[in-house]
């Protein structure tokens, strides 16, 4: 009896000790990480700070700095994009930026419309290859930092609407992050450093109105 017991205990001991780390390793997990933090989803980071890779970090849509970090964004470095600095046409002063948000295999962007053919919206022939595109090729031009100096130049990603459609397209052009307001950039202000101006034809693909003029869409290479 004594030894009964003995084993009763022994296994209602056990039983709160396992409990008690079943607990303890479900606070861990949804804890509320800071910069740099092990995440799993959105709701494991504080504030305003996304999941990328595991890791809490600065949102590139909300551009929030609160992580810090620059440089890096064209082929995959830090996560963090600061700006570096500000250009003012007619009267109003937008951000520039050398860089772009990590690229992963769902990187998010904001998709623009532009018109390559000559004369069109896209100013000056493209950066790639010095020509101007009809607008019926799937084909696109790259913020500054996925840009990443031409090294995508002539290769496809895909992009992806949030209706679902997806398409493949061809890198054939930069979308300047940090300069504009002059004829080579068709007096337009330098781009945001996380878009994917696309062509009709990619819109089409898409299933997306061009008259909507910016949509959130998500890109990888393809």
């Amino acid at each position: 009896m004594e030894l009964f017991n003995s084993s009763l205990a022994f296994l209602l001991i056990f039983h709160i000790v396992v409990v008690v780390v079943f607990l303890d390793n479900n606070r861990l997990v949804s804890a509320i990480s800071s910069c740099g933090g092990s995440c799993r989803n959105l709701n494991d980071c504080e504030g305003q700070l996304i999941c990328i890779n595991g890791r809490c970090n600065d949102d590139p849509d909300v551009g929030t700095h609160i992580c810090g970090g620059g440089g890096g964004g064209g082929g995959g470095g830090s996560t963090g994009c600061s700006q570096s600095g500000t250009l003012t046409c007619s009267g109003k002063t937008y951000p520039k930026y050398t860089c772009s948000p990590q690229v992963t295999s769902s990187t998010r962007a904001k998709l623009t419309n532009n018109n390559f053919e000559a004369g069109g919206d896209g100013g000056g022939p493209s950066e790639c290859d010095g020509r101007y595109h009809s607008n019926n090729e799937r084909i696109v031009a790259l913020s500054t930092g996925w840009y990443d100096g031409g090294s995508r130049c002539g290769r496809m990603i895909r992009i992806t609407a949030q209706n679902g459609r997806s398409t493949t397209a061809k890198v054939v052009d930069e979308c300047d992050s940090r300069n504009g307001c002059d004829a080579e950039h068709a007096y337009q202000p330098p781009c945001r450093n996380n878009i994917v101006d696309g062509s009709n034809a990619v819109w089409n693909d898409l299933g997306l109105n061009t008259d909507v003029g910016v949509v959130d869409v998500t890109w990888s290479m393809a």
